[in-house]
């Protein structure tokens, strides 16, 4: 599939901070899309995705916001590309909500900013956004084998939510550097089960709980992301 994007809407500035309105071809119809524009000479470029739509989960989210702001603001010292989209269904993007059938939209993405940026490429997810990134760059039955990404970021990651339960044995063959960040809280995702999910995870991983945060991190958004960008300068820098 060729992803492609429609003419971009008049980049609006924030501070020192671009950001693009646009749609991206996705394998359902067009995604709508917001790009913060990071350092020209920034060696990586990001995509985040949102958590669940039937949740109110869209690409303006709390946490994505957040963790878009650990990845592209000059305070945290990374300064890439962001990439943020709404799944299908969600927002103007086309198509109908699946709930699974989500990673060709996270594959969409990420061929959009390689094709954009030509550098490497990291991909974030929060809540149901981590369990379809995680899909769509380790799972072999719906991803394809990519070079270019160097790292994954699961903010969130459900075990059980909007009455479905996750599995991620899938994982015990990604070799990409991952790391599982949630709140020792997390209302979908206990911490006995997070961690079960690390242990058979295969090598390089880490697994941070946040003392006393939720799902949505409340009260501990500037926590995660200070883990997030300074597990980025480890890995990557």
């Amino acid at each position: 599939m060729t992803s492609t994007s429609t003419p971009a809407a008049p980049a609006k500035t924030a501070g020192n901070a671009t950001v693009r309105s646009f749609t991206i071809k996705g394998p359902a119809g067009r995604l709508e899309a917001l790009l913060n524009q990071g350092a020209a000479d920034a060696p990586y470029g990001a995509v985040v995705c949102h958590p669940h739509p039937k949740g109110g989960g869209n690409l303006h989210n709390k946490v994505v916001y957040h963790a878009m702001k650990a990845l592209n603001a000059p305070e945290f010292g990374l300064e890439w590309p962001v990439l943020r989209f709404n799944f299908r269904g969600t927002g103007i993007s086309e198509g109908l909500h699946d709930g699974e059938v989500e990673t060709g939209d996270v594959q969409a993405a990420i061929e959009w900013i390689e094709n954009e940026f030509k550098r490497p490429i990291v991909v974030v997810g929060f809540s149901f956004g981590a369990a379809m990134a995680l899909l769509a760059c380790c799972n072999t039955a719906s991803s394809k084998a990519r070079t270019n990404l160097r790292a994954l970021v699961a903010l969130g990651l459900p075990m059980r939510a909007e009455g479905r339960t996750y599995s991620y044995s899938f994982l015990s063959d990604c070799s990409l550097p991952k790391l599982f960040l949630s709140g020792d809280r997390d209302q979908f995702a206990p911490a006995a089960d997070l961690q079960r999910v690390a242990a058979t995870t295969v090598e390089p991983k880490k697994l941070v709980l946040l003392p006393g945060a939720d799902h949505f991190f409340e009260g501990q958004l500037e926590a995660m992301q200070n883990e997030l960008a300074g597990w980025l300068k480890e890995q990557l820098q």
